[in-house]
């Protein structure tokens, strides 16, 4: 009650702060001030407004992606939106995978290779985000705790160096991949996307946890250290714990990263090891593009990850805001 009360008078001051009595001086400041313009226009129906607004925004190609796929070809074409009012939903995008309720359990070719392509992207984006979190997690440690001469180079020039090959184009690497993974037979496998995505997803991994690591206090290694703990001993049972929030958080942005790959995956698979997001750019056919397959298709692929951002979207909020109050 007593803070309920300590904030209306504040929003009572802020909103009778220029008053005819008031200075000159202090009613033109007021004037200026963001708080008077945030009072008068109503701060909490804007904010809102713009959050309606951006919600909608985010939300709406996932629902043109759902409702395209239960759509025909000319509902497609004319741009119909609302089911049951612009057009009637039909199962045609679903039953060409085999997915609709009529055909979920009758033999289908293109529902187990929907499959199969299903478990080869959850196995590679899982495999390859685990070993980039234990590689990353334990580069970042080492960026955080100790210091590093690599001739001119200090601990922050290592860190941006491993950022900047975001900023490298993943064609420039296409022929070196190429011929590397010829001479090493691991065109068309699992564990080539595994090693190629890591090395995608390393740098985020490393930048996230040293932040991460940075905000923990060294006094508690040390201390750990003073009571008999080994360095690896302080780090499994004492930072690692603390640093679990951004261990997660950059796990799962390196999921999503792997899980949406779609250069590397085209060029260094055939069949065997291929992934969703091939497969869904592979939707047309003599006549065209058939809008409401790949829709399907997209759909049943992003499904896993709008379940990941809801479910654990605490632990990613955790994860990337822990170093904002160091």
């Amino acid at each position: 009650m007593i803070l309920g009360k300590e904030g209306s008078a504040r929003e009572r001051k802020v909103t009778s702060a220029i008053s005819a009595g008031a200075p000159p001086e202090e009613r033109a400041k007021e004037a200026a001030s963001l708080g008077y313009w945030v009072a008068q226009f109503g701060g909490k129906a804007v904010v809102y407004a713009l959050l309606i607004v951006w919600t909608f925004i985010a939300l709406f190609p996932i629902y043109w992606t759902l409702s395209t796929s239960l759509k025909l070809g000319r509902d497609v074409t004319q741009g119909h939106l609302i089911p049951w009012l612009d057009f009637s939903p039909s199962w045609r995008g679903w039953q060409s995978l085999g997915l609709s309720p009529d055909t979920i359990f009758a033999t289908s070719n293109v529902r187990e290779e929907f499959l199969k392509k299903f478990v080869n992207s959850v196995l590679c984006s899982l495999g390859a985000s685990a070993l980039a979190a234990v590689i990353g997690s334990l580069a970042a440690y080492g960026l955080s705790r100790f210091d590093y001469k690599f001739g001119p180079w200090r601990n922050r020039d290592i860190s941006f160096f491993f950022v900047s090959q975001l900023i490298l184009p993943p064609v420039v690497l296409a022929l070196p991949f190429l011929v590397l993974y010829k001479e090493l037979a691991l065109l068309d496998t699992r564990t080539g996307l595994i090693l190629v995505y890591t090395l995608m997803v390393l740098p985020i991994v490393v930048w996230v946890m040293r932040d991460q690591f940075d905000t923990i206090p060294l006094e508690m290694e040390q201390a750990a250290l003073v009571d008999g703990c080994s360095i690896w001993g302080a780090f499994l049972r004492i930072v690692l714990p603390m640093a679990l929030p951004g261990m997660v958080a950059a796990f799962i942005l390196s999921l999503v990263l792997c899980w949406n790959e779609y250069f590397f995956a085209s060029l260094l698979t055939g069949f065997d090891a291929q992934t969703l997001p091939v497969m869904v750019a592979s939707q047309t056919g003599s006549q065209g593009i058939n809008w409401w397959t790949i829709a399907a298709l997209a759909t049943a692929a992003i499904t896993p990850l709008l379940l990941i951002g809801v479910f654990l979207e605490r632990y990613i909020v955790m994860g990337l805001t822990a170093g904002a109050g160091k």
